[in-house]
């Protein structure tokens, strides 16, 4: 993907329009797809056009039991996520989702926007960042911080997002709940 960033086709809200600015100024390429509102990875499917071996990212904001630990965690969105064993993996016991209000505190996004974009948010050096060993080396198709435009960024966009951001990528492989759900 070129490092210019792409048209936008129709007027778009000041944290989108941000966030594509940022990405342009530090000269990270994507790929955009303008949609209806999404909140959920199937929704996304119907209205992103399947591009070859984009990952479509599941993004969950989590905190430990006390809230003093968040964790922004990246996996594809077929997983179904085991959050006790993960809590159990990284050592932190048991984990649950962040409420609205910590979102927006920590990555200043609403549920259905959670994003790896949102890591730029200015509360996110707070936020520690787990990626499924699964998401290496392809690239990802994530929300820029709104749930009706889907950005597909290559890995090489990946890493210099997160260089610029401070975060350092945790591969993990993250558990996964058995076919009975538990």
């Amino acid at each position: 993907m070129a490092a210019e960033s792409a048209v936008m086709t129709a007027p778009q809200p000041e944290v989108d329009r941000a966030i594509c600015e940022t990405l342009a100024q530090w000269g990270i390429g994507y790929a955009r797809f303008d949609h209806p509102p999404v909140f959920t990875c199937a929704e996304a499917d119907l209205h992103v056009p399947s591009v070859a071996d984009a990952l479509q990212t599941k993004n969950l904001f989590l905190r430990d039991k006390k809230g003093a630990r968040h964790w922004l965690v990246i996996t594809s969105c077929e997983k179904r996520v085991d959050i006790r064993a993960l809590g159990e993996q990284l050592g932190v016991g048991r984990l649950s989702f962040g409420s609205p209000e910590r979102l927006m505190k920590y990555l200043g996004v609403t549920p259905g926007a959670v994003t790896l974009l949102a890591l730029a948010h200015h509360g996110a050096s707070e936020v520690e960042l787990v990626i499924d060993e699964a998401a290496r080396g392809v690239p990802w198709r994530c929300h820029p911080m709104v749930n009706t435009a889907t950005l597909v960024l290559d890995p090489a966009a990946c890493a210099a997002f997160l260089a610029r951001t401070g975060h350092q990528p945790n591969y993990q492989a993250i558990p996964e709940l058995d076919a009975s759900g538990s």
